[in-house]
């Protein structure tokens, strides 16, 4: 009888006494212990994170700006005495950007690569202003693209008029034989009553100044000399010699614009690389900023996670006590 009791009294309190529930509460407080250490080692990690990948862009574009100015040093020079071909061309067969024919060729230099704040994108606004003025119903108005970035931007919604695209150009440094061999094969290819030469001219490190320059065919040079148009200076000489005088505009034209070219293309150089300096310039000034406010955070994230650790010691200290 009295066996029969205490199984019956076992059984009773067997829920009270099972190991189920101490383990439950084991597993919670280690889960609770290590949550919070968790997400502290996270939200710093990530600052940190951020902050190298912030520094090795300010080493890049710090790099890059080296880079540009001793290639605009070195280019600068070239473009400034490129200006004494042309000038005497203008002088000569004037420059008449408001002049009247059928056929216009756009030619819109730009650059091969990037980095280089908005000198393509204006080049391109330019471009197509001239195209649309330049188009109607007895007019047609064709591309001719030097670099990739223009010819981004011009496939988009030209890719029908674009009648030649040139790339790599400043692979090499640039010279007269390799820019002349280019204008031949332009003038070879194309057909044309003017060429406007779409380029920005380089000022100054921080200024480029959007310039188009016009070049006529032979033919409208010498309808707009017999109409008595404005033509510079060239009715003002006698031209002598075995030549006719369609052939000597003829020889005048590609020379002329082959100096024209050679200049117009040192001059978007020169305002690329001096472009691409000055932003690289306020990148890095910029990545110095975003780094500040990084440490900043780092440091209040830190301070925050020291002082919640702190007061965690204190509260079991004080626990244990009482």
């Amino acid at each position: 009888m009295a066996m029969a009791a205490l199984r019956r009294e076992g059984r009773r309190f067997a829920p009270l006494i099972s190991p189920q529930p101490i383990t439950a509460v084991r597993s919670s407080l280690i889960s609770e212990e290590q949550a919070p250490l968790g997400v502290r080692s996270i939200s710093t990690q990530i600052v940190r994170t951020r902050m190298k990948s912030v520094k090795n862009i300010q080493k890049i574009t710090k790099a890059m700006k080296m880079v540009a100015a001793s290639k605009l040093r070195a280019i600068q020079v070239k473009a400034e005495n490129s200006r004494g071909l042309w000038q005497p061309f203008t002088a000569l067969l004037g420059d008449t950007p408001s002049v009247d024919v059928k056929k216009n060729v756009v030619v819109t230099i730009s650059s091969d690569k990037g980095l280089c704040g908005g000198i393509n994108s204006t080049s391109v606004k330019i471009s197509k202003a001239w195209h649309k003025l330049n188009s109607g119903l007895d007019k047609e108005t064709k591309y001719v693209v030097l670099g990739e970035k223009a010819k981004a931007q011009l496939i988009r919604d030209s890719r029908k008029d674009i009648e030649l695209s040139v790339s790599d150009l400043q692979k090499n440094p640039l010279n007269y034989t390799q820019v002349s061999v280019l204008a031949d094969d332009i003038l070879k290819n194309v057909e044309f009553d003017a060429l406007r030469i779409v380029f920005n001219k380089f000022h100054s490190v921080v200024q480029f100044l959007p310039t188009t320059a016009t070049i006529l065919s032979p033919e409208v040079v010498e309808r707009e000399s017999e109409s008595g148009g404005s033509l510079g200076d060239l009715d003002s000489y006698e031209i002598e010699g075995g030549e006719t005088k369609s052939e000597i505009l003829q020889n005048l034209s590609e020379f002329q614009f082959s100096c024209v070219l050679f200049n117009a293309v040192l001059e978007n150089a020169t305002s690329e690389q001096g472009a691409r300096m000055s932003a690289m310039d306020s990148s890095s000034r910029n990545a110095g900023d975003m780094l500040d406010r990084l440490t900043l955070t780092y440091n209040r994230t830190r301070q925050a996670s020291i002082t919640t650790e702190l007061t965690e010691i204190i509260s079991g200290a004080s626990a244990l006590e009482g």
